[in-house]
């Protein structure tokens, strides 16, 4: 007999379950609060699960997987540079200077963490939300 294997694509998303996963995919920056750097993870899984379901899905959880990259895990590296810079200077007036910037500065993530909710509640709402200068770039990857 032979056997004729067919292939059957994956079922496209419902528009109610693009929206849940693109704000799943948004949304995962809390998990680095709780976990550190495990919401980087949670829009590639997304990323890799939907891509072929949902362009939809796969923009935005690409788009929060590049900002978390930049902003999470690039933000704090940075900031772990400037605290070390800051307590070296310490010992020297100079290093007290440094101080205030440090902690300016340590108020990045936060807000990387309030623009990634916010990205979340309007992928949620079906709205086409972007990151500024991120979703450009990734669209313009994903789509070419």
């Amino acid at each position: 007999m032979n056997e004729t294997s067919s292939f059957t694509p994956p079922a496209p998303l419902s528009e109610s379950e693009e929206r849940q996963w693109a704000m799943f995919a948004h949304l995962s920056i809390l998990l680095n609060l709780v976990t550190g750097l495990l919401g980087v993870a949670a829009p590639l899984v997304i990323y890799m699960l939907y891509k072929d379901r949902s362009r939809y899905v796969a923009y935005h959880s690409l788009q929060s997987l590049v900002f978390q990259l930049i902003w999470w895990v690039g933000g704090g590296f940075v900031l772990g540079i400037v605290w070390a810079i800051t307590g070296v200077l310490s010992s020297v007036i100079v290093g007290l200077l440094c101080i205030p910037l440090a902690c300016i500065l340590s108020l990045v993530p936060l807000g990387a963490l309030g623009y990634g909710i916010y990205g979340g509640v309007e992928a949620s709402q079906g709205r086409d939300f972007k990151y500024w200068l991120i979703g450009d770039w990734v669209r313009g990857t994903y789509t070419s």
